[in-house]
């Protein structure tokens, strides 16, 4: 019988939404960073699929069209309903970052 690798949820405790973000960014590693950006447009092409824009706080601006999940879409269209604010935790170097929506989160 092969054994099976059983992983425990991780419950964290703080006051306000910094102690979780540290508390994802210590479980991703040190090398993640939090950055944050505002969706300027989004739109859908039947050929395409699902693009974005985005204005980032850090400086710079994104404009994405395909290779984005039906998950990722979701997250995106709720922070273009609401703030327009997102975040994204990334481990990659130079300008890379912008285009990994790994994990991406709406920002209230």
């Amino acid at each position: 019988m092969a054994k099976q690798k059983v992983e425990k949820g991780r419950q964290t405790r703080g006051a306000g939404a910094e102690a979780a973000e540290t508390a994802q960014a210590e479980s991703a590693g040190s090398d993640f960073e939090w950055h944050f950006g505002r969706v300027t447009r989004m739109g859908h092409s039947e050929i395409a699929g699902p693009g974005i824009t985005i204005v980032w706080e850090e400086g710079g601006v994104t404009s994405q069209q395909g290779a984005i999940t039906a998950e990722q879409w979701e997250v995106f269209k709720l922070a273009f309903l609401t703030t327009g604010r997102v975040a994204v935790l990334s481990d990659q170097q130079g300008e890379s970052w912008m285009y990994d929506y790994r994990f991406v989160e709406a920002v209230r």
